[in-house]
């Protein structure tokens, strides 16, 4: 038997989890790692079974019939709303009858009619089809006094519990468009570091607010935004050490000779074309100019750059395995723990890491 992974976006009701294993079960399967927290996010579970092909094949299919496979991931809209309701009998149940055959899915609602605007109600929506946002304005403003607070179709502004869906369109802002088949294999690492932090007494959502934070950092911090910091020493009379200084961290030291120039560590894979463009500027040429490269260490800021290079590279042979084997803790005692090898995997990510 095989072992395969998929997300499903499951109803919230009674019994939907027990559906899915039902549906494995039936095509003997055995669930060999599931994980769910609806305080992060009330529908998406992660599965693991191992299976046959032919069978894991008929039980995609069978979730897929039933809606509960998840093999996309559109990019939800937030709206966040006020209306003014009559104070009459019925008045809130019109309301939410209106929003539910719209079909649109309610993240958060406050009304207290004992306040000094008894009749408001606050109502926020994540929805994904702009369409239909549109068509039930239309609606309410037709019925009610209305009050539209914020309306995000970027993804950028939705509830905390959609937790994976939001990250995922937050590394789709940081690496670019990303195909939804990679980002749903990617969010089952993540939920890995999930499971992991849960277990620890974590709140993943700070966590990957963290990491999230590096990210973006290294993508604001290119092109036109880039800036480094940079000392220049002469050794000799011929020879000079620059260390220059990069702004997501990780320093790149090029030593100069009179027969050659030879590259300690290389910086991030993102700052590549921006360190070449540094170099020339001081008069070092361009990497075509640098023969060999030594590596300290196999961290991406050190030596994620490298391949970018037509150098010589020179490491350590336990660096060089931990490069091949993408986990940052090889060889230490946190080497099995998933959130290094996941940490890993986001961070090379993030970075373009491109090591030699």
């Amino acid at each position: 038997m095989n072992k395969y992974s998929f997300v499903a976006r499951m109803p919230d009701r009674p019994g939907a989890l027990h559906r899915a294993a039902e549906i494995v079960k039936s095509y003997s399967g055995n669930i060999i790692r599931i994980q769910y927290d609806r305080r992060i996010d009330p529908a998406t579970v992660f599965f693991e079974v191992a299976a046959t092909p032919e069978t894991y094949s008929r039980m995609k299919d069978e979730l897929h019939a039933i809606g509960y496979l998840q093999e996309s991931l559109p990019t939800l809209g937030f709206l966040k709303f006020s209306v003014y309701l009559p104070h009459e009998p019925g008045s809130l149940f019109e309301l939410l009858t209106e929003i539910t055959g719209a079909g649109a899915n309610i993240a958060y609602i406050d009304f207290d009619d004992r306040r000094c605007d008894p009749g408001r109600v606050t109502i926020s929506l994540n929805v994904e089809e702009t369409a239909v946002v549109n068509d039930l304005l239309d609606r309410l403003k037709s019925r009610y006094r209305l009050e539209i607070l914020e309306y995000d179709t970027t993804g950028e502004h939705l509830d905390d519990t959609v937790f994976y869906v939001r990250f995922a369109q937050a590394v789709r802002g940081v690496i670019g468009t990303t195909e939804d088949a990679f980002l749903l294999s990617f969010l089952q690492d993540v939920n890995h570091i999930v499971q992991e932090l849960n277990s620890l007494g974590q709140d993943p959502r700070d966590v990957f607010e963290s990491i999230l934070l590096t990210g973006r950092t290294l993508k604001n911090t290119t092109g036109d935004s880039f800036y480094a910091d940079v000392q220049r020493i002469s050794l000799t009379n011929d020879v000079e050490v620059f260390c220059f200084q990069m702004p997501g961290g990780g320093n790149i030291f090029l030593l100069r000779a009179p027969d050659e120039t030879v590259m300690i560590d290389t910086g991030y894979g993102i700052y590549h074309e921006d360190a070449v463009r540094m170099f020339q500027h001081y008069g070092l040429g361009g990497p075509e100019e640098i023969r060999r490269i030594y590596i300290t260490h196999a961290d991406a800021d050190h030596c994620g750059a490298g391949g970018f290079f037509d150098a010589e590279a020179y490491t350590h042979t336990g660096s060089l395995e931990i490069i091949r084997r993408a986990n940052r803790a090889y060889g230490s005692r946190s080497e099995s723990s998933i959130l290094e090898e996941v940490y890993t995997t986001i961070i090379n990510l993030f970075s373009q890491f491109t090591p030699p």
